[in-house]
């Protein structure tokens, strides 16, 4: 009974100390895009058959988690193990209209994909990715 709770008390510890640290915050976020992207863009692509409800399952699950990472950026968070440029802290209004650009993209790819009309969802897609590559050029150490 006591070892059980000396785990449990250092796996809160070890949680709170993950939940401090916003570098491994956005890392961690940003890692729930992977799967979904990559599902939607093997629809897409015709990799595996399109299935619109899967799709727009996916869509949405894009649009929240455009919502979630920025808040793990807060001044001083640039150093340390860190994909991030320094222009996120100094360019602030680009940093900003770049999250903008994302999030409405992946707002409209929610809306378009409740369609089902593939040609269009497909024209969305892309242009979500771009606003993800448009940030890495800007913003991330490559």
């Amino acid at each position: 009974m006591k070892k059980m709770l000396m785990a449990s008390l250092a796996l809160l510890i070890a949680g709170q100390a993950f939940a401090a640290d916003p570098v491994s915050q956005r890392k961690e976020t940003f890692k729930q895009y992977k799967p979904v992207v990559g599902e939607m863009g093997k629809m897409v692509k015709g990799e595996i058959p399109y299935n619109k409800d899967e799709f727009a399952k996916q869509a949405s699950k894009l649009e929240q988690l455009s919502q979630q990472p920025w808040q793990y950026f807060p001044a001083g968070s640039g150093a340390g193990k860190t994909d991030a440029k320094p222009e996120i802290w100094s360019k602030p209004a680009d940093w900003q209209k770049a999250i903008d650009n994302h999030k409405a993209a992946t707002a409209k790819l929610k809306q378009v994909a409740l369609t089902g009309d593939l040609a269009a969802i497909k024209a969305q897609f892309g242009a979500t990715q771009q606003t993800c590559k448009a940030c890495h050029k800007d913003f991330r150490k490559d």
